[in-house]
């Protein structure tokens, strides 16, 4: 709805324990991330091998992003890998995702201000090599940029990754908007971005739970 994923597009997993996942499996009727239904979670290893039985579900081709990112970051419990459209034109267009405002929105700025770095590879990330070629880019950073590809995103909860994925998102949604002027998004002085909240006084549960009730109201939730 957020217009993070397209098509049959984009993968979330989530680890379980120190070795296994779980991720959207692909079937006959696999109709993308905004369509999964419980039956196409899946059970995988780090290594991408089937902790379980098929059911006709067959992996990801980026299993490796995945299982190679929940291996290496220990502090990670969910992975998410996205293709948002203004990430690409913003990155294809070597637009910086810099902290161009503050209060405007308060985690998006953190998430700015900590770094977002680029992985320069237009390659699918479908094998362990790959992955970790990846990882050194990423380093310790909560999202990565796959530049003419996507997004790796991670967070210590499932609702934290979606929300600093859409945050990384509004950043290059801003600049583009930006660049339609003819002007580059450049960062808030020093002394505004020293009086930014390292918090937001809303808790990530607080954002969480605008996506919930948008959900209720377009009927795709209880």
């Amino acid at each position: 709805m957020e217009g993070l994923v397209h098509g049959t597009l984009g993968h979330i997993s989530m680890r379980i324990d120190e070795n296994l996942m779980l991720i959207r499996g692909r079937g006959k009727e696999d109709a993308g991330l905004f369509f999964t239904t419980p039956e196409e979670i899946c059970l995988f290893d780090f290594s991408g091998e089937r902790a379980e039985n098929s059911r006709g579900y067959s992996g990801p081709v980026e299993l490796p992003l995945h299982g190679e990112t929940l291996r290496k970051r220990e502090d990670a419990k969910v992975v998410i890998h996205a293709h948002p459209p203004a990430v690409l034109a913003a990155t294809l267009a070597n637009l910086d995702l810099v902290p161009c405002f503050g209060s405007f929105n308060i985690p998006a700025n953190q998430i700015a201000s900590e770094g977002i770095p680029i992985f320069p590879r237009s390659i699918l990330i479908s094998t362990k090599e790959i992955a970790e070629e990846m990882l050194a880019t990423m380093g310790n950073h909560r999202a990565c940029v796959l530049k003419g590809h996507g997004i790796t995103v991670v967070g210590d909860s499932l609702e934290s990754a979606l929300l600093s994925a859409l945050n990384v998102n509004t950043l290059a949604q801003v600049a583009l908007e930006i660049a339609k002027t003819g002007q580059r998004a450049k960062p808030i002085p020093p002394e505004d971005q020293a009086l930014v909240p390292l918090k937001s006084k809303f808790s990530p549960d607080a954002g969480w739970k605008f996506y919930q009730a948008k959900l209720r109201r377009y009927g795709f939730a209880d």
